[in-house]
């Protein structure tokens, strides 16, 4: 049921927030000259995928999780991209390819030894990765990865069709900080 929604729900997302898409990747262009951004994470079964994203950051910025990026290196578009969550929309592609759910665990990144173990010890990559979930409202992110696990735990195990929708609803209407740079 819930894969139904997710496929539905990032179609009908995509062509209805279409200008929105391009008006960012006009201005993105301005910004960095590259308004994409295209990152290798650790999906279902920890198998590698490639996470769509608007550029945030400026392109010279290593490739590292954004509790240890610079704040200084978010461009002005990319704060606005961020507060708004619009630097999320291009997951919805990842939504329609299977490589992500609406609802799960933040995929992370391949490099990310402790979240790994933490997650793999409670089974977390036997889900799909999502777009948000209980953490993302919680503004639990990667600094604390027991916590982390131990909060996508217990969404999973948690996670009804209510639950679900309540999660986006709270994303999409504000909640949580979306991803942490000091």
């Amino acid at each position: 049921m819930i894969k139904v929604l997710d496929i539905c729900a990032a179609f009908f997302g995509l062509v209805i927030t279409f200008p929105v898409l391009l008006v960012v990747i006009i201005i993105g262009l301005f910004d960095t000259g590259s308004p994409i951004f295209i990152q290798e994470r650790v999906g279902k079964n920890k198998k590698l995928f490639k996470l769509i994203k608007f550029r945030t950051m400026s392109k010279n910025t290593e490739s590292v999780a954004s509790h240890l990026a610079n704040n200084a290196s978010i461009t002005k578009l990319g704060g606005f991209l961020r507060k708004t969550k619009l630097d999320e929309l291009p997951q919805l592609i990842n939504v329609l390819k299977g490589d992500m759910s609406f609802v799960g665990p933040r995929p992370n990144l391949f490099n990310q030894d402790e979240l790994i173990t933490e997650r793999d010890a409670l089974g977390i990559y036997n889900v799909l990765p999502g777009i948000t979930g209980l953490a993302q409202i919680q503004n639990i992110d990667m600094s604390t990865p027991k916590l982390l696990a131990e909060t996508d735990f217990k969404m999973i195990n948690e996670l009804t069709l209510k639950a679900y929708f309540k999660y986006i609803i709270k994303t999409v209407t504000g909640s949580g900080s979306g991803d942490a740079v000091k």
